[in-house]
């Protein structure tokens, strides 16, 4: 199946910046937000993310898990790319403290946020949302004298709403919805830690995992995906939990910073129920553009 990809329309990144600009626009974070720039894309072509600042991607991290627990051994011709399964066998093999060892010296020990990252934290975004499980975008935060307040998925019922500052580019709040790897309890990341977390989405307040001021504005302001693709199951399952039975005339704008959308995906949320804008670009192509329509200067190397 082939089909064209969308055009990357001028006024749709206006658009992004406008919202960026006035501070009313969500970010949403994932994890390829990490690749490196493509050889590619011109633009792109001054900036270097080298391998060894980079945390594994969901597919590589999956590989390396599944050479330290047998996996191909165990189950024979199953991808070993699929990380939710890899990840409960090095469980199995291992027991979960050596699972979450491994995730972090993978994601966590020695990386380092790349020029896409630090050019993001410098806008005035400000609530975030991350499925990543290393600390990178609060690095960045940080190294702009921002102030974050982190909330990380916690898989017990809390009993006690989180009630953050008023969010604001210079003090964003930042949920971590699968988990962080200095909260060694919180990692989503196999099958059934996502099918607790999927239950732990119906829960009522103040048990619900996602904290009430996110899911206020995530109704309200627009939301900016980068480094996803709306292809993933699970994440397709997030976003429409967040606004299950909202009026589409109520719906705020989303766009979904992705090279390759997927056909089908695209027709379903895109020309069918308008929810999303495709940017069929990746973010080292669409960073430095939205960058400088936002700040009026490049994006630094």
């Amino acid at each position: 199946m082939t089909t064209a990809q969308p055009a990357v329309r001028a006024d749709t990144t206006t658009a992004i910046a406008r919202h960026v600009s006035a501070g009313r626009c969500i970010l949403f974070l994932g994890a390829g937000v990490h690749y490196p720039p493509r050889p590619v894309a011109p633009p792109a072509r001054q900036y270097s993310y080298p391998e060894k600042d980079r945390p594994p991607l969901g597919g590589d991290l999956s590989e390396m898990l599944a050479r330290g627990c047998g996996f191909a051994d165990d189950f024979p011709g199953e991808s070993p790319r699929h990380l939710a399964r890899v990840a409960r066998c090095y469980e199995y093999v291992h027991g979960r403290s050596a699972l979450v060892d491994a995730v972090t010296g993978a994601v966590h020990d020695r990386t380092r946020p790349s020029p896409v990252l630090r050019a993001l934290a410098e806008l005035q975004f400000p609530l975030v949302a991350t499925t990543n499980y290393d600390q990178l975008f609060e690095a960045a935060l940080q190294s702009h004298g921002k102030r974050p307040h982190v909330c990380v998925y916690e898989p017990e019922p809390r009993r006690v709403a989180v009630v953050p500052p008023d969010p604001s580019a210079d003090a964003p709040f930042v949920i971590k919805l699968h988990g962080d790897v200095k909260v060694r309890e919180s990692l989503v990341i196999t099958d059934e830690d996502y099918i607790r977390f999927v239950m732990r989405m119906g829960d009522k307040e103040p048990d619900n995992p996602v904290p009430e001021t996110f899911r206020y504005y995530f109704k309200r302001w627009p939301t900016l995906f980068v480094g996803y693709s709306l292809k993933d199951y699970n994440l397709r399952l997030l976003f429409q939990t967040l606004r299950w039975k909202m009026d589409p005339s109520y719906t705020p704008r989303t766009y979904s910073v992705d090279p390759y959308p997927d056909p089908l995906v695209l027709d379903v949320l895109q020309n069918q129920q308008k929810y999303v804008t495709f940017v069929a670009e990746d973010a080292w192509e669409f960073v430095p553009r939205l960058y400088r329509e936002v700040t009026g200067k490049e994006m630094a190397e």
